[in-house]
């Protein structure tokens, strides 16, 4: 699985080239605006509704002595809790509203490198794409949770709240892999099918939620390529894996070299 993870990340090196290439920018203008406008919201979010919070749990010091002090680290506290609980959503936000606008990139990748038309073998309204993908955001949100509350109390126990960091961090990676490749899958497998799919290439998925993630640590201009680069990484990841053939050749990321040939 480590190999699929390096492989995962790894094809973000010729994402920004193969969205040049094929004309892919036109396709993210809606879905870079709603990450950036979400990822304000959240940022607005976390400042207004820190002092509160803080304020809140401060409650718990009874004493006048230190009062002030205690009600700033809680402001500070509350400000880290809310902004962290705010990126979780704020990929599940994105890529649920984003996905009526992906499909047309999955199918221009999956064209370019399978030399035919894109399959549909699922057939999909836009409507029941978006609803997919709400759905999808949900149950991803809902298992990212799940296992996060978890992990969050695991930072309470010295030496093993090092490691809890690391398992965190390929958690939400995983997830976010598993909202980018499904873009492309939604066309070939019912929702469920997707789901066995993905996690039986979880490492290509963590792969490229890492990506994903990483991208967020850039201001501002990260939150607006976030979604053009991983999509177009996953795009690439998926069609390969569908279409690999009967030998094992995949048709196309190692990393990239195939772009520079066409």
């Amino acid at each position: 699985m480590i190999q699929d993870i390096f492989r995962g990340l790894q094809v973000y090196s010729g994402a920004y080239g193969l969205i040049s290439k094929l004309k892919l920018w036109k396709y993210f203008v809606i879905p870079m605006l709603i990450s950036f406008v979400v990822f304000i919201l959240i940022f607005v979010s976390a400042y207004g509704l820190s002092d509160n919070l803080g304020e809140w749990i401060a409650g718990i010091w009874v004493w006048e002595t230190g009062k002030a002090t205690v009600t700033f680290i809680s402001t500070l506290i509350a400000g880290v809790i809310i902004f962290a609980l705010g990126i979780i959503m704020f990929k599940h936000i994105i890529m649920a509203l984003s996905s009526p606008f992906m499909s047309p990139v999955s199918e221009k990748i999956e064209e370019y490198y399978t030399g035919k038309p894109a399959e549909n073998k699922i057939k999909s309204s836009f409507a029941q794409q978006l609803i997919r993908g709400i759905r999808l955001g949900l149950r991803n949100l809902a298992k990212e949770l799940l296992y996060t509350i978890p992990i969050l109390l695991l930072k309470f126990i010295p030496v093993v709240n090092i490691f809890s960091t690391a398992l965190l961090f390929i958690v939400q990676a995983y997830y976010a892999g598993f909202g980018n490749m499904d873009y492309t899958l939604e066309r070939h497998f019912t929702y469920k099918e997707s789901v066995n799919f993905i996690r039986k290439n979880r490492g290509l998925a963590i792969g490229n939620g890492i990506g994903f993630l990483l991208l967020l640590f850039i201001p501002v201009i990260g939150v607006i390529l976030v979604l053009p680069l991983s999509v177009t990484s996953a795009s690439v990841i998926a069609v390969d894996l569908l279409f690999d053939d009967d030998e094992g050749e995949h048709i196309g990321f190692e990393p990239f070299e195939v772009i520079e040939n066409r």
